[in-house]
């Protein structure tokens, strides 16, 4: 006789577009279920009692405490509740994971918070986590930035000896892309940022963290990790660091875009594509939604706008895409000059360079390819596409095989 799936699920309000199924579809064989309900709701459903195990986020992770049996320690002291399990008795016990993924986050990157100054950006229940981790692993001091209070907005500088900064507010998140708490400038002892942030996986924050050559994590390890440790709870069965790994490399793989840069004329549209067939993804050619924005012929913004106006208008364009999740996006030969384009791909993208040999470029439709040569374009462009590039790519004599190419460095498995 098979045995019977658990029942599990998320309760919460608005859930939204939760990753969670499809994290704990990978951790775990039990039926998982979006439940997303009103307050007056979450008490009777408690009290049903009709399910094996759920998780909780916001704004029910304290309204679920009074209903439960047993509440862990973490949990108390964190203040609020995110796993549910019944027992065989039908009784109830919450636990925190955030807790344990808020020390994995740190673990996987080797950020040490013993004797240390901790800056904590915001008060709510993610700082909560946060305070109680800075706490328990010997942090010198722990300071929690709020928008009131003793330490605030307007005193940053009494903290400019910070060593860690750990973000838990929303600024940044999607689709506040590109905003960020705080500036970098006034931590210069930083030697470690944390971003609870998960979407996009590179906050600004981040981004600025890294071009610091500071240490630095997004929220996306925790995210997994918390999830892993309340499968646990649900099947009393352990999971290893090495599968937590796994899963977090799957959930980022499928969130992150696919970013194609090269010269013109290289083949990126036709990659980009056949990339988003073979992978089933959208697919967005960025030179099109520019013309389908402007109204008219990427030559005709050149002629009678001038290439600064199509610069900005290219920049606008791209924003608004690359802050989507597991798009295929195949870009304009030139949209790698500016820096600012630049950051926007690394938001939330890996970028795959593709290269042709110069002779064979088409030229057709693209003003700058008319007006100077392959070789001066890429003269001047070189290093930008160098840089800008995680991967690269030779185009291939058929299309078929520059896809099998693309799917190779970008470590996707063929079949």
């Amino acid at each position: 006789m098979e045995k019977k799936k658990l029942k599990t699920g998320l309760i919460g309000n608005p859930l939204g577009h939760s990753w969670s199924p499809q994290i704990h579809a990978m951790l775990g064989d039990y039926a998982y279920t979006l439940m997303p309900m009103e307050e007056e709701a979450v008490a009777p459903f408690l009290a049903a009692r009709d399910f094996d195990a759920i998780n909780v986020t916001i704004p029910y992770k304290k309204t679920v405490m009074p209903y439960l049996d047993t509440v862990s320690d973490e949990a108390w002291r964190i203040g609020s509740v995110n796993t549910v399990v019944k027992d065989e008795n039908g009784l109830l016990h919450g636990y925190n994971t955030d807790y344990a993924g808020f020390c994995f986050m740190l673990d996987r990157k080797g950020i040490v918070l013993k004797d240390k100054k901790v800056v904590i950006l915001g008060s709510g229940g993610a700082s909560v986590t946060a305070r109680c981790v800075a706490n328990d692993r010997g942090a010198s001091s722990v300071v929690v930035i709020s928008r009131t209070g003793e330490d605030n907005y307007g005193n940053l500088e009494r903290h400019r000896d910070a060593d860690v900064l750990i973000n838990t507010t929303p600024v940044g998140m999607f689709p506040k892309n590109g905003e960020a708490p705080v500036s970098l400038n006034g931590f210069p002892a930083l030697s470690a940022v944390v971003d609870m942030i998960y979407n996009p996986e590179r906050t600004a924050l981040i981004l600025d963290a890294e071009e610091r050559g500071i240490l630095c994590t997004s929220g996306l390890p925790m995210l997994v990790a918390q999830a892993a440790r309340a499968s646990e709870l649900f099947t009393g069965s352990a999971i290893s660091p090495e599968r937590v790994e796994e899963v977090l490399e799957a959930v980022g793989r499928s969130m992150r875009n696919i970013i194609l840069i090269g010269m013109p004329g290289c083949g990126k549209s036709t990659l980009g594509a056949r990339l988003a067939e073979k992978l089933n993804r959208p697919f967005v050619d960025l030179d099109g939604e520019i013309v389908k924005t402007a109204g008219k012929a990427i030559p005709d913004i050149f002629r009678e706008d001038g290439e600064t106006a199509f610069r900005d208008l290219e920049t606008a364009v791209l924003r608004a895409f690359t802050k989507q999740s597991g798009l295929i996006l195949a870009t304009g030969g030139g949209a790698v000059i500016r820096a600012e384009n630049r950051r926007l791909f690394r938001e939330n993208g890996r970028t795959l360079l593709l290269t042709r040999p110069l002779s064979d470029l088409a030229k057709d439709g693209r003003p700058l390819s008319q007006a100077h040569t392959a070789e001066e374009l890429w003269n001047a462009r070189r290093e930008f596409y160098l840089s800008a590039a995680e991967v690269t790519v030779e185009s291939a004599p058929t299309p078929e095989e520059t896809l099998h190419r693309a799917l190779a460095a970008l470590d996707f498995e063929q079949n």
